[in-house]
């Protein structure tokens, strides 16, 4: 007791805003589970595993820590020991579901002697126990994290809830045989809660779901708040709201009210559909989920070095699906394990080692590489017999994956200052890969060479000629992804395509449902690099050789080839409507690849480069309004002026259109003001782009820079940007190639690998579902020549990897 007395100096109280640490060593996966438990250091409130705690007190001379282990309890030797008889968990005769119980114990450890004193003691000094107490009282910093992640999730609840007016028509609904009172629709059905009509949902976009009568109905009356029938039960927060005045799901705090109105009594009830959300998780899942995970197939789980996997955090799979494939290349492995032990970078760490990138991508790249976790679990195992026999094809070798690590520290990390990926929202794997490699740069700026992240960059030269003097002009720029359209008239069955859809169209206009299997275009690899690199006309370019705007070509190419090639297929598309669409298509890609065709070969002697580009370039001639929208505008009583600037700034696209705008506008100050030669298209001084706005269009495909200036163009409307960017094609590459000056002036020399073209697929990350923003990713990784799928914490012998239904391929370059 003396030895602690003389230490506490080195004990703090924690205050509120104190970060405890006490679910997980910051260095390592070790928690209070593990072998000795977890040592939580009463200065700094960090804490260590029983391996890793004397590195702390070497490097910081703390002594004093509070112990934390947990252990099973013992279970009655009176409790039936069964041998499971069904391959099912928690129903009698099957796996016992139950989680394990532990007791916890407590107690203060001195380093470095490793002197124990017992936890709770009324010996203790006052300090002490108060310091403990607070310590195990507070929420740890671990939970604080994932409850302010999860939050930012929550469903809002709706203003109309609140004061929504229900009409005293009679209406009362039964509990259950329920139909569309607009067509025969039986599922997918909604209640309206101002008046209590049940209509079908909205149609999917591939034909299936309902026939769209309940957003129909909100259209016609603005009621609108609606509930699925299907999913109303005793816990009324589990029922599926949604807000057509929102376009979101939402909550509705009287919603027990609402029902009863309508007669209904939700204690009653029983869950028969799914929600909102679960429907989108499960949109195409019939056949893409089950072949992606490659579900039904007996796969032979995998442990020890290289096989651990990551312990899903809520719609963290994108997150575990691409650390997995970027720990596969041999430059993040060099750096972050074989080259660095786990102490170094402790000790190169500033105070705090969870806030260092550097000791985070350490620990978990030795958390996933070591083998250390990568155990069988015995979760739901405890009734097991002994004589249950090993192997893939036993019960056990089925339901007996592993537990997985848990990469919270790095995912808080990583995720620290960005709106999404410090929630728990799932978020798109392709837009993390490039914020994940930027971190890593930034984090290697003052040593650039020593940066792994250099090995998945190369440098785009783009050549463009004015087809009047044949004059040129080069542009460089780097990337670390090569992202390809997939040009579906390239599709090798088109016929069966073709036919498929007849045979689905004419199945539905007989009113009939089809069984048959999909039919997806498959497209070639190849296609879509041709697409890349293909020639491209470019309209309207200026040429600073004639001082006038022509047509141009322009050519894509690549400077230097990477180590490691990924390749991202452009999955996702605007359908009418502006609605957010996957393309539902196959692309075939070889194991082995080819792009020495694709090799840039810089200025040749005969060519002549295009003089340098004026500050000012002249200003094109404005848009042109179409007469026969601005006649029948006129029709209607407006001003010529404001006919004309309504169709101008709708791009033409139609009357209705014109007419919302101008019902919008009517109060700009300017609204009767001349057209200028621009066509008083707001300019890029006078509009603020909303930021988010330009995260939408780019998760379309739309480069930043082109998103930005269609914004602009089009006063911020997010649907005519799109529009206006579809429509003007040129202008990416235009926008890109008016700048610069055109000269042989040297670029401040960057090098970067490069090697041969030939690559051989080293992984893939798929996703499933209707949305980057949804779904589940999941990695397939070659290993020692065998693929091996990565779910989330479950790891195992791939029998069929589904390589032409990938969204990220990482090809590895083939030395020759």
């Amino acid at each position: 007791m003396d030895t602690l007395r003389s230490h506490l100096p080195k004990v703090r109280i924690p205050e509120p805003s104190s970060r405890i640490y006490k679910q997980e060593c910051c260095v390592s996966f070790s928690t209070p589970r593990s072998e000795g438990g977890l040592f939580v250091d009463m200065y700094s409130f960090l804490a260590f595993g029983r391996e890793y705690v004397m590195w702390n007190y070497e490097k910081t001379r703390n002594p004093v820590y509070l112990n934390i282990q947990e252990t099973p309890k013992q279970v009655s030797e009176d409790r039936p020991h069964k041998k499971p008889t069904l391959l099912a968990i928690g129903v009698e005769g099957g796996f016992d579901s139950k989680e394990p119980e532990y007791e916890v114990s407590y107690s203060i450890v001195i380093l470095p002697e490793f002197i124990s004193l017992s936890y709770p003691s009324v010996e203790l000094p006052e300090k002490v126990r108060l310091a403990v107490d607070a310590v195990l009282a507070a929420v740890g910093a671990e939970r604080k994290e994932e409850v302010a992640a999860w939050t930012a999730d929550k469903k809002q609840v709706s203003p109309f809830a609140l004061s929504l007016q229900q009409l005293e028509n009679g209406v009362k609904v039964p509990p259950s045989g329920w139909k569309c009172s607009q067509c025969d629709k039986t599922e997918n059905l909604w209640m309206n809660l101002t008046d209590g009509t049940i209509l079908c949902g909205r149609r999917n976009w591939d034909g299936t779901g309902g026939n769209n009568h309940a957003l129909e109905h909100y259209q016609a009356t603005n009621y609108p708040l609606a509930v699925k029938l299907g999913t109303i039960t005793a816990d009324l927060e589990g029922a599926d709201v949604y807000s057509y005045a929102e376009d979101d799901t939402v909550e509705d705090p009287l919603l027990a009210d609402h029902l009863a109105h309508f007669g209904i009594d939700f204690s009653s009830l029983r869950k028969t559909e799914m929600t909102t959300a679960e429907r989108e998780l499960d949109q195409n899942t019939n056949f893409d989920w089950n072949r992606i995970q490659e579900k039904g197939k007996e796969l032979e789980p995998l442990f020890g070095p290289g096989f651990t996997g990551l312990a899903n955090l809520g719609n963290s799979c994108y997150l575990a699906s691409v650390m997995q494939a970027v720990f596969a290349t041999k430059d993040f492995q060099r750096y972050y394990y074989e080259n660095v032990k786990l102490d170094d970078a402790f000790k190169q760490a500033p105070a705090d080692p969870t806030l260092d990138l550097h000791m985070q991508l350490s620990k978990l790249a030795h958390g996933i590489l070591s083998g250390k976790y990568a155990v069988p679990s015995n979760k739901g195992l405890e009734n097991e017999a002994p004589e249950e026999p090993k192997g893939k094809n036993a019960l056990t070798s089925m339901l007996q994956g592993q537990d997985g690590i848990p990469p919270r520290m790095f995912k808080s990390l990583i995720g620290t200052g960005h709106p999404e990926f410090a929630s728990s929202r799932q978020q798109d794997a392709l837009e993390f890969f490039q914020h994940f490699l930027d971190q890593v740069e930034q984090n290697h700026a003052a040593a650039a060479g020593e940066d792994p992240s250099r090995c998945f960059k190369f440098v785009v030269e783009e050549r463009i000629m004015c087809s009047v003097t044949k004059k040129v002009k080069y542009t460089r720029k780097t990337d670390n992804i090569l992202s390809l359209n997939i040009p579906l008239k390239a599709a090798v069955n088109k016929d069966e395509v073709a036919a498929y859809e007849k045979r689905v169209a004419e199945r539905e206009i007989a009113g009939e449902k089809s069984d048959e299997e999909i039919v997806r275009p498959r497209v070639p690899l190849a296609a879509c690099l041709e697409s890349f690199y293909a020639s491209e006309e470019v309209q309207d370019f200026y040429s600073s050789a004639i001082n006038a705007r022509t047509t141009a070509i322009k050519t894509t190419r690549l400077a230097t080839f990477p180590d490691y090639l990924v390749l991202h297929m452009r999955k996702f598309v605007l359908a009418a409507g502006w609605v957010p669409k996957k393309l539902d298509v196959f692309v075939d890609v070889p194991d082995e690849i080819d792009i020495s065709n694709m090799r840039s070969n810089g200025m040749q002697p005969d060519e002549q480069l295009l003089p340098e580009t004026p500050e000012e370039i002249p200003e094109q001639a404005g848009p042109v309004a179409d007469e026969a929208i601005v006649s029948q505008l006129l029709d209607i009583g407006f001003s010529k002026v404001r006919c004309e600037k309504a169709a101008i700034q709708t791009l033409n696209t139609g009357v209705e259109e014109a007419m919302n705008w101008l019902l919008a506008h009517m109060d700009d100050p300017d609204i009767d003001e001349p057209i200028t030669a621009s066509g008083n298209r707001e300019t890029s001084s006078a509009v603020l782009v909303n930021e988010s706005d330009v995260e939408t269009l780019v998760a379309f495909g739309f480069l930043p820079e082109m998103a930005r200036k269609a914004l602009r163009a089009t006063g911020g409307n997010i649907e005519t940007a799109a529009e206006w960017i579809l429509n003007h094609p040129e202008e990416s590459s235009a926008m890109e190639l008016d700048v610069g000056t055109g000269t042989n002036e040297p670029e401040p020399e960057v090098k970067y690998p490069d090697g041969p073209g030939k690559y051989q697929l080293l992984a893939f990350v798929s996703h499933m579902g209707t949305s980057t923003q949804s779904g589940h990713y999941v990695a397939h990784i070659r290993k020692d020549g065998r693929w091996v799928i990565f779910n989330d914490c479950k790891v195992a012998l791939s029998g069929d990897p589904p390589k032409d239904m990938g969204y990220l391929y990482f090809f590895q370059r083939v030395q020759s």
